[in-house]
């Protein structure tokens, strides 16, 4: 994913929370092709959150990592009211508990006009998985049976029951999606 699928979805300015920063190569990538933006990455990993300091160092419009549990009831230190929620390859390595985490964080933080990005890959009933997917999910199982490729539909109801709703569905590379949802949404 380029930060050009952002930039046509997004304005010039704004304040992003990313959720499971990881290694931070994400918030590296995306703070640099969008320097309108302030960057706010988070992880619950203390050894992650150096890892993100790393790859953001001399990125003026990055904000320092956050410690954040998706799975937590609240994430305190988390700013309110941002612009967009960014989530990158969580959900198929996280139990489901972090799906309904991410939903009801997400609605609490983002501001009325905000959106919650995700990316990842996806099953969506009516069409033939991947034959990738169908593996990655095997080996995903494999490691841990609570996690996997999630699919589509129930993700969206996760976000509908907190308040969120699918506003566009984008297909990406190696089969992979970029759902952006929205207070109330629309079918995408």
């Amino acid at each position: 994913m380029s930060p050009a699928e952002l930039q046509r979805r997004l304005p010039a300015t704004g304040l992003v929370l990313e959720v499971a920063s990881g290694s931070g190569q994400h918030a590296a990538f995306f703070a640099a092709g969008l320097p309108g933006w302030r960057w706010q990455p988070s992880e619950a990993d203390p050894a992650a959150r150096d890892s993100i300091a790393d790859w953001c160092a001399g990125l003026a419009n990055v904000l320092p990592a956050l410690p954040l549990d998706v799975l937590a009831p609240s994430w305190p230190g988390a700013p309110v009211g941002v612009d967009a929620v960014f989530c990158a390859n969580l959900l198929h390595i996280a139990p489901w508990a972090a799906t309904t985490g991410l939903m009801r964080g997400a609605a609490r933080h983002l501001a009325p006009a905000g959106r919650l990005w995700i990316y990842g890959p996806f099953f969506v009933d009516g069409d033939a998985p991947a034959p990738g997917n169908l593996a990655f999910d095997a080996d995903l199982r494999a490691r841990d049976p609570a996690w996997g490729v999630r699919r589509l539909d129930a993700v969206v109801r996760e976000a509908e029951a907190a308040g969120l709703g699918l506003a566009e569905r984008i297909a990406m590379p190696a089969n992979n999606l970029l759902l952006v949802c929205e207070r109330g949404g629309s079918p995408a």
